[in-house]
């Protein structure tokens, strides 16, 4: 496939802009960060507003000490998700640095998967200082299997990636700007924010121009197909935040039944809509959500 089918010049500028900022900008992650021996006692650790339970009153049925370490292990739920998304999206990137058709995005490829290779360290050092563990992978694998054109699966990849920065970066831009939380969870949620910003941009630009591929070829089934993948992994998404290892990490009885609680809220619906507020607009805009 040739490049010049894919890429227009706003892709191009987009990818000069973002290798120029990312080169002005970098920093050594491995020596950035302060690791104190632990959080302090009696921290938050994550900001009241991005808890599971915020808005749901279900808070009241747990004590003190679980409330807190609920927290303690939402946080360490959430940075896992950050470990094995990043590892995932690492994989298919590299997959296609200096790959016909990506000649163009493939210098900032390699910025990408550097600074998402930075990512993973810290989040895994955090979860592994404080935590003691990382939590399992519970992703689904990418779709495979000869019947997708290839615009549809790159289109599917980068939509995953973009989904899944999109809504960590919610979460990243509040933490980083809470000041009842530790330094040492500000500055990771900080620094990621930061080089957020540049993933998602060029995101946005790759995502459009294999949803304008998908749109010339004008095959309906694979456009109807990737408005409900789109659908499906935000919703996917959303719902690994809800956690039952955190549940039941932090004493929670029942933490399945709870976790299913939990979900059902009527207060969950409008926390979705906020965290995947920027990802839905985008959808919408570029037309494959209506």
């Amino acid at each position: 496939m040739s490049s010049a089918l894919l890429w227009d010049r706003e892709v191009e500028a987009a990818v000069e802009r973002l290798t120029e900022a990312a080169e002005n900008e970098y920093y050594n992650p491995y020596k950035t960060f302060d690791w104190p021996e632990a959080i302090e006692p009696g921290a938050k650790w994550m900001s009241d507003e991005l808890l599971s339970l915020h808005g749901t009153g279900l808070a009241e049925e747990l004590t003190e000490d679980q409330l807190r370490e609920l927290g303690r292990w939402e946080s360490v739920n959430f940075y896992s998700l950050n470990v094995h998304g990043i590892r995932e999206l690492i994989l298919e990137v590299v997959n296609r640095i200096h790959q016909p058709g990506f000649e163009v995005p493939t210098r900032f490829f390699h910025h990408f998967v550097g600074e998402e290779n930075e990512h993973m360290w810290f989040f895994a050092e955090f979860c592994l200082r404080y935590g003691g563990r990382i939590f399992p992978d519970l992703t689904m694998a990418f779709p495979r299997g000869a019947e997708l054109s290839a615009e549809f699966e790159n289109f599917i990849v980068f939509s995953r990636i973009l989904i899944f920065e999109q809504i960590v970066d919610h979460f990243n831009a509040r933490m980083a700007a809470d000041d009842s939380l530790p330094e040492t969870i500000r500055a990771i949620n900080r620094i990621h924010h930061q080089d957020e910003s540049r993933h998602i941009a060029f995101g946005c630009q790759l995502v459009r121009a294999f949803h304008d591929r998908l749109l010339a070829n004008g095959d309906q089934k694979e456009l109807t197909a990737a408005a409900e993948y789109v659908q499906g992994y935000i919703d996917l998404t959303l719902q690994q935040l809800y956690s039952v290892e955190a549940y039941r990490s932090a004493g929670v009885p029942d933490p399945l039944g709870f976790r299913a609680r939990v979900l059902a809220h009527p207060s969950r619906a409008e926390a979705h809509a906020k965290i995947a507020g920027r990802t839905y607009s985008f959808y919408r805009r570029i037309g494959v959500l209506a």
